[in-house]
């Protein structure tokens, strides 16, 4: 019995021309790829307002302008950083903006009023701030409340606080001046000193926010824990049921807040030597507003560390353009208005660009 021959194995025919290949197996462009990053909209927004007030307004050249511009940036940035990330895990806090001030508050009077090293005040800041993130993260998982509420609560209890205590305790509406107390100096040199670099000052605050932007982007792309925060923001019943953490990752975003809020406290204490107690009212919302605009998600799931740092950087582009510019001051929150909303439209028309096959 002769045997018959195998049929030979073939490969398919290539697609020819006009035909496409399987969505599913075929490799996304480049261009496509770079655009579905949150932050590739909110780089392309900074890039532009840089280059409008580098038209419009001619001492935005100077390299001191350039220097001022970063820490108005950085002072924003610091904060956004963490509200960033608390988004991302589906949440925002609405008292970040006046637990600032608290923590301010905090350091100056516990080492002024017992006559302290002004390092007990800002150990006391951070624990008060910790506590007051705890507070928020586990209100919102003991009682289901949305984070919209707890925080908004907090917030009145935080303003009403700081101006009450600070009259209480010295009869003013601001703190005594600390800057000649001991531990000042080493203290100002951590959270408020300047460096010069070829003859300009710049303010420590730009390094630490460069720092801190580093290790969230490190913290959300190689760590077990940035996983997390994906996960409980975009389904935190799906991921509690695959071994997520879900109550300590909340909470712990929300002392991630606290202390971010500690560090923006401590830098306007030891900048200013006195902490005015009804500062802070709608900075959460610049911090919220430079998160969204750096691409985060009020629904949570989706966002980026980076994203934020050229939020901030636009807010604090902005805010010293108009005045290097000479223009009306008054029209800063306008001005800040149209750009959240066109950033926010900017950041869906990225994300349909790239998903749409």
């Amino acid at each position: 019995m002769t045997q018959q021959a195998e049929p030979a194995v073939t490969a398919p025919p290539a697609p020819g021309p006009g035909k496409q290949t399987d969505g599913r197996t075929a490799r996304r462009p480049l261009a496509l790829r770079l655009l579905a990053r949150p932050e590739v909209g909110v780089f392309l927004g900074a890039v532009a307002v840089f280059v409008f007030f580098l038209i419009a307004a001619p001492p935005v050249r100077d390299g001191s302008s350039m220097a001022n511009i970063l820490y108005q940036s950085s002072t924003i940035g610091i904060m956004a950083l963490p509200v960033a990330l608390l988004m991302i895990g589906g949440e925002f806090d609405l008292s970040s903006g006046v637990a600032v001030v608290t923590s301010a508050l905090t350091a100056s009077m516990t080492a002024y009023q017992l006559s302290m090293n002004v390092w007990v005040g800002v150990i006391a800041a951070l624990a008060v701030s910790l506590a007051v993130g705890l507070f928020n993260g586990w209100m919102l998982v003991k009682t289901g409340l949305p984070s919209f509420l707890v925080t908004l609560g907090t917030f009145l209890i935080l303003q009403g606080a700081n101006l009450a205590i600070t009259k209480l305790v010295t009869g003013n509406v601001a703190t005594d001046d600390i800057s000649d107390m001991d531990g000042f100096g080493q203290a100002k040199a951590l959270f408020a000193s300047s460096f010069d670099i070829g003859g300009v000052d710049v303010k420590i605050t730009v390094v630490w926010w460069l720092v801190f932007a580093a290790l969230a982007t490190w913290v959300l792309l190689r760590t077990k824990y940035g996983n997390w925060i994906f996960a409980v923001g975009g389904n935190k019943e799906s991921a509690r049921a695959v071994g997520v953490p879900v109550t300590f990752t909340k909470i712990s975003l929300f002392m991630l807040v606290g202390f971010g809020a500690w560090f923006v406290g401590m830098h306007q204490l030891f900048s200013f030597n006195t902490v005015q107690s009804g500062e802070g009212v709608g900075q959460e919302l610049i911090y919220i507003a430079a998160a969204v605009i750096g691409g985060c998600l009020l629904t949570g799931g989706y966002g980026s560390a980076i994203g934020p740092v050229f939020g901030a950087f636009m807010f604090g582009m902005v805010q010293q353009g108009i005045v290097y510019a000479g223009w009306n001051p008054d029209w800063f929150k306008a001005f800040l208005g149209v750009m959240l909303l066109g950033a926010t439209l900017i950041n869906l028309w990225v994300r349909q660009t790239a998903t749409r096959r």
